[in-house]
């Protein structure tokens, strides 16, 4: 053991205890966090020379059971093997699992909290009648998968592992680069009530007239994907976590009850079969139509709905190129299209909704389905696909290749029969077409990893979607998007950076949505400016539409097209929980000193003039009688002069002292700038542009933008320089709310009152009076219905 003096030992801890803290350098190079570029995904973010992905093509035939509500069908799976490896198994998702009695998801599932379980504080934060009743239907619903063969191509049986919600198939010989193989599946399984157990995909029954609407996703077996980051991509579905799949070519066949009308990814292959030769008139008119053409009226939607067919027709669709497919089907069903065709783009928005829907659907939904592909064509490239299809069930929100399920309707009095709806319908019925259509940019055709990143596909086109939201009108009531929006979630405690596995994400909406949007505006309208972010951006979407980009590949494309360094931005907003809060701490002025001595000591005793008169001074003045008053003979020199006169010598001395400046000297003393010294605090931690609204004592205001780099030195504090031409009266920093600035109460000089409301409300007394309350009259059904 070493051993120190008593007075050594004192001087080392105090030392210690003024010693520098760790210098957090805001500003340091993702290296350690962003994976090393390779000849598959460069450094600049495009895909390399030696980019790969696999391709799986389906062929399936279905048959939905209505009276059963269920699904059984038989798919041929052609896997092509683009990887240089060679695989010996493949894998399988069967996200159906997700609803079998003792599935990971059912069985991890946790209250939020204890307090919100059984003390809730109204009826928002206490627990539902709808969701203690789909927890105890999830303990008694048969769901899942029935895998009843799995073969080859020659029809042999193929050794499978089932394991939760993935599928291990073994292969007979191992799959060697550039190969394919083909196999079949025949599987079944029990159609869940969303509404009851949720999930992105079900049944509705409509007890008014017996008829059920049919969501169908996520309805047959699908490769996983493999690819170059992950290998196998399966990681179980335990709800969040969306999807990750393969490309590929879908030659699908429905067989549905003849009075069915069915909606789906990809174009109708046999009109013929299944539609009226109307109906067949009305689809060929929509493709060149100004306004949206019902094809399926609602007329001819509660004709089929009082009555039950016989049979069944088979509808066929195909799709090329795409990721997934789903459909929906129904006899309620009104339908109603209108083409849209720009530059690439030539598609035919479609809506599928009942009566229910109406008079909303009807007016809103194609048209913003058309609106959608015309504002997201413009920031990423042109919509490939031929169909675009909005449905109206029981999801709420749920996207698929061509296809998407959307919740919003009119509400129905009980008593009356009228149909009206809030301003939060209508707009929230516009804004889910808007989400839903534009996810078949992100990730249907920029296929990211949704079982990894939720952000890179619900962020993204949150964005695009706010975009799309401000171009539909003025003053669009929107729900997230504007940084203000996002102050409460980026100050609040137990959150979760961004880049957070989907299926650990606390706060779904806000991390995933709402604060990737909110960064994105901020790095728009605020860092870059929309030139260079938009520029970069569509570089983004144009290198990777039909290839899976990771958010590595994100960072840097958009730092490599904009030409500038955004490794602190991506730091701050996605790998921390750092917040904006900068402080507006203090601000000295100081203006340039002239020499000359008339002016330095007029200023000198303007300043000597302003200070407060001492509290003795004034109960002085006017009441103690002052001896050289009365006696005027004890005055002399100076009485007459103090240290603010100007003397020869002062003169003397200023004009030596011009001698020796040089003519730009001499202005300089002649500018009559002002200065100031603005100190700043980083309370938050996230460092930001700082935005600043200068107003000046003529009144006029002006704003500099000054980069976030100011902070590259000193990430906590700093003392900026601000120069002006006349005194400053006010400085606010964000004056615009631009930057997601938590605390706008310390963002001006001279602090500002922060306007608020006090609520009074009337004192209760009497309230818990048994007596009054057992003598109440009695309500009867008529009372209760006034």
């Amino acid at each position: 053991m070493i051993r120190f003096p008593i007075g050594l030992a004192a001087l080392c801890l105090s030392m210690a205890a003024i010693a520098a803290e760790p210098f957090d350098d805001k500003f340091r190079q993702l290296d350690e966090l962003l994976p090393t570029p390779t000849t598959i995904r460069t450094a600049s973010g495009a895909p390399g020379h030696a980019y790969w992905q696999q391709r799986a093509d389906y062929t399936i035939r279905a048959t939905l059971d209505e009276s059963r509500r269920a699904i059984s069908g038989t798919e041929t799976i052609t896997y092509h093997n683009n990887s240089p490896d060679t695989l010996s198994y493949l894998w399988i998702q069967l996200d159906q699992n997700i609803y079998k009695r003792d599935s990971d998801a059912r069985m991890t599932a946790t209250v939020p909290s204890r307090d919100a379980w059984a003390k809730a504080r109204g009826p928002e934060d206490g627990y539902k009648f709808d969701a203690l009743r789909s927890v105890l239907e999830k303990s008694t619903f048969d769901g899942g998968f029935r895998i009843a063969a799995v073969k080859d191509a020659g029809g042999r049986p193929l050794h499978v592992a089932i394991n939760r919600t993935m599928m291990r198939i073994d292969l007979p010989q191992p799959l060697k680069p550039g190969a394919k193989v083909a196999f079949s599946i025949d599987w079944s399984y029990n159609i869940n009530e969303q509404k009851v157990l949720g999930g992105r995909s079900g049944y509705e029954k409509f007890d008014e007239d017996k008829n059920d609407l049919f969501e169908i996703a996520q309805w047959f077996p699908r490769m996983a994907a493999y690819y170059d980051v992950t290998g196998w991509q399966h990681k179980q579905f335990l709800g969040t976590g969306e999807f990750t799949l393969e490309f590929g070519d879908y030659d699908v066949q429905l067989t549905v009850p003849a009075d069915h009308i069915v909606a789906a990814t990809g174009e109708l292959q046999n009109p013929g079969d299944v539609l009226t030769a109307a109906q067949r008139q009305r689809l060929e008119q929509a493709r060149t139509a100004s306004k949206p053409v019902i094809i399926a009226t609602q007329a001819e939607a509660e004709a089929r709905e009082k009555t039950r067919a016989g049979g069944t027709k088979t509808w066929r669709f195909r799709a090329k190129n795409v990721r997934d497919f789903a459909w929906a089907s129904s006899r309620k069903f009104i339908w109603d299209a209108q083409g849209f065709k720009k530059d690439a783009t030539n598609v035919l928005a479609q809506s599928f909704y009942p009566k229910e829907g109406n008079p909303l659907w009807e007016k809103y939904s194609t048209a913003a389905v058309i609106h959608t592909i015309a504002e997201y064509n413009k920031y990423s490239f042109d919509y490939p696909y031929p169909v675009a299809i909005s449905v109206n069930g029981p999801v709420g929100g749920m996207e698929y290749p061509m296809i998407c399920f959307n919740g919003p309707r009119p509400t129905k009095d009980k008593k009356t029969g009228e149909l009206t709806y809030s301003s939060r319908t209508k707009y929230g019925l516009i804004s889910v077409v808007i989400h839903e259509v534009g996810h078949n940019y992100f990730p249907m055709i920029v296929n990211s990893d949704e079982r990894q990143w939720t952000w890179m596909d619900e962020g993204l086109n949150s964005f695009l979607q706010y975009l799309a939201e401000q171009a539909w009108e003025e003053h669009y009531p929107q729900s997230r998007g504007e940084p203000r929006a996002i102050v409460d979630y980026m100050r609040s405690t137990n959150q979760v950076p961004i880049m957070t596995n989907s299926e650990s994400i606390a706060a779904l909406g806000y991390n995933a949505y709402a604060k990737p949007t909110a960064a994105l505006i901020v790095l728009r309208e605020t860092v870059l400016g929309r030139e260079l972010f938009d520029f970069a951006f569509r570089e983004y979407a144009q290198r990777w539409k039909f290839k899976r980009p990771t958010p590595s590949d994100f960072f840097r494309t958009m730092e490599d097209a904009s030409g500038t360094d955004l490794d602190w931005f991506w730091r701050g907003w996605f790998y921390t929980t750092d917040h904006v809060d900068v402080s507006v701490d203090g601000i000295s002025e100081y203006t340039v000193g002239t020499k000359d001595p008339e002016i330095e000591k007029a200023w000198k005793k303007a300043q000597r003039d302003a200070e407060p008169i001492s509290i003795t001074d004034q109960r002085n003045k006017g009441t103690l009688p002052r001896r050289v008053d009365s006696h005027p003979e004890l005055k002399d020199f100076y009485n007459e002069h103090d240290a603010f006169t100007v003397t020869n010598r002062d003169r003397n001395k200023y004009n030596e002292a011009l001698g020796d400046l040089e003519d730009w000297e001499k202005n300089l003393l002649k500018e009559g700038k002002h200065l100031y010294l603005v100190d700043f605090s980083n309370l938050g931690g996230l460092v930001t542009p700082l935005v600043l609204e200068i107003t000046l004592q003529s009144g006029k205001k002006y704003v500099e933008r000054i980069p976030a780099e100011v902070w590259r030195y000193t990430p906590r504090k700093i003392t900026k320089l601000i120069v002006t031409d006349e005194p400053m009266v006010a400085l606010t920093q964000d004056p615009n709310w631009e930057t997601a600035d938590t605390d706008t109460g310390n963002n001006s000089w001279p602090r500002k009152a922060m306007p608020s409301r006090l609520e009074l409300y009337k004192t209760e007394h009497d309230k818990d009076n048994l007596m009054r309350d057992f003598n109440e009259k009695l309500k009867t059904k008529d009372d209760k219905a006034e």
